[in-house]
């Protein structure tokens, strides 16, 4: 670790960074919290196989460029540091399900926007980009597979084989979030163009668009019995066609893209899981200031005080690593990083859990039901040490590179060779 990531001194945001994190609150008092009963509504009167987006949300999105949030994740954009904008991210998790999208910074069009942004060519830009960026379509990233353990890229077995000017896709993918919503229209595709070269030049990343022939999009998977709006589902290909000016970035240069993309992708996740863990505090709060049980209100228990000193303290630790890993993002590249952002997706996850846990504790049976959103914040957050690689892959990870990191000093063989 550099000297300056051990002793980060991190720059004042600028003035244009402190108006958008006060335009942010604004709009989540005055639009977005409003606006979750009728979404909600539209839901539950559609049902869980509706994938259709609640009208509100589109409503949202014009108030928002309204208010200029918009594409506030992508600095070529908005003009923020990553630094500056896990302030902003931060604070649409608190309403998870609406302000990501409202603002045009939801998972996983954020990650395919930066892809394109970084290697597509300008006519992939000016084809799926601009839509994109516009808010008018929806995309997917298609690269887990229920046949491998995908949350090691090279494992990976769809096959991208070139046939004359085109290339013919053929394997079966899952979890791809995002394709149920009718607004989704393309799709970056990861599959191997190469079997017998190199481990990590075998893979390469195509544009599908979805109406392509060959492409059937099948069931959504539910998050712990939540089916989510945008879906998360089963996509079969085969024998699709897409041309070879199709093909994302370089033949062979998936598993780096991959890599590129999933970067920022992490840590915008922990950013906005720091938001409904705080959520979830205030909710704790809340119920402990008038909730009376056994005489007095629960606030005055010593052991829920305790509980909501706990929380605190695990939020603002993990924020600190989230803002870290920003930091070194903003000043030494997503490379400089990967680690710090690895623990970021360990550890934030972990925090938000522990403390929705807690609430939903102090809150019973209204904890674990749909009368509150503490049981649908559960159950993405949990999930979440799973997606985007899990937990076990990212500690990994960081045992190799700490058992292979220089110590600072020279310490004795053992504590007894200081004594002889």
């Amino acid at each position: 670790m550099t000297g300056s990531a051990m002793y980060p001194a991190y720059p004042a945001p600028s003035e244009q960074a402190v108006r958008l994190f006060d335009e942010m609150k604004a709009f989540l008092a005055e639009d977005v919290f409003p606006a979750e009963e009728a979404y909600a509504r539209y839901r539950e009167e559609r049902g869980p196989d509706d994938h259709t987006v609640p009208p509100v949300v589109e409503d949202l999105k014009v108030r928002a460029r309204e208010r200029g949030l918009w594409n506030l994740f992508l600095p070529s954009e908005s003009g923020l540091t990553q630094l500056e904008y896990a302030t902003i991210a931060e604070l649409s998790g608190w309403s998870l399900e609406i302000a990501p999208e409202a603002i045009n910074c939801q998972a996983p069009d954020t990650g395919n926007m930066e892809l394109l942004h970084l290697v597509g060519t300008p006519e992939q830009q000016e084809t799926w980009l601009k839509p994109l960026l516009d808010g008018e379509i929806r995309s997917a990233f298609a690269m887990t597979e229920p046949a491998v353990a995908s949350s090691d890229a090279t494992n990976i077995e769809t096959r991208i084989e070139r046939d004359g000017d085109e290339y013919v896709i053929n394997g079966r993918k899952w979890w791809i979030t995002g394709a149920a919503d009718p607004r989704c229209k393309v799709l970056i595709v990861m599959g191997k163009t190469d079997p017998t070269a190199a481990t990590h030049r075998q893979q390469s990343m195509v544009i599908v668009p979805v109406d392509t022939p060959g492409v059937e999009v099948k069931r959504s998977y539910p998050v712990f019995g939540h089916q989510d709006q945008h879906g998360h589902c089963v996509i079969e290909f085969t024998d699709a066609r897409v041309p070879l000016s199709n093909l994302l970035g370089e033949e062979g240069g998936g598993f780096a893209a991959a890599q590129m993309r999933l970067g920022p992708g992490r840590i915008h996740h922990v950013m906005r899981a720091l938001g409904a863990g705080e959520r979830a505090l205030a909710m704790m709060v809340q119920r402990a200031k008038t909730r009376t049980a056994f005489g007095g209100l629960l606030a005055e228990q010593s052991a829920v005080r305790e509980k909501i000193a706990e929380s605190r303290i695990e939020l603002d630790q993990a924020r600190a690593l989230c803002h870290l890993a920003a930091y070194t993002v903003d000043g030494e590249g997503n490379k400089a990083a990967r680690h710090l952002i690895a623990a970021a997706k360990v550890a934030v996850p972990r925090a938000v859990l522990s403390v929705i846990d807690r609430a939903i504790q102090l809150h019973g049976a209204a904890g674990i039901s749909d009368a509150t959103p503490l049981a649908a914040l559960w159950g993405w957050h949990r999930a979440m040490r799973i997606f985007d690689g899990p937990d076990e892959a990212h500690l990994t990870t960081l045992g190799r590179a700490e058992i292979t990191r220089d110590p600072l000093f020279d310490l004795p063989a053992s504590l007894h060779d200081q004594f002889r």
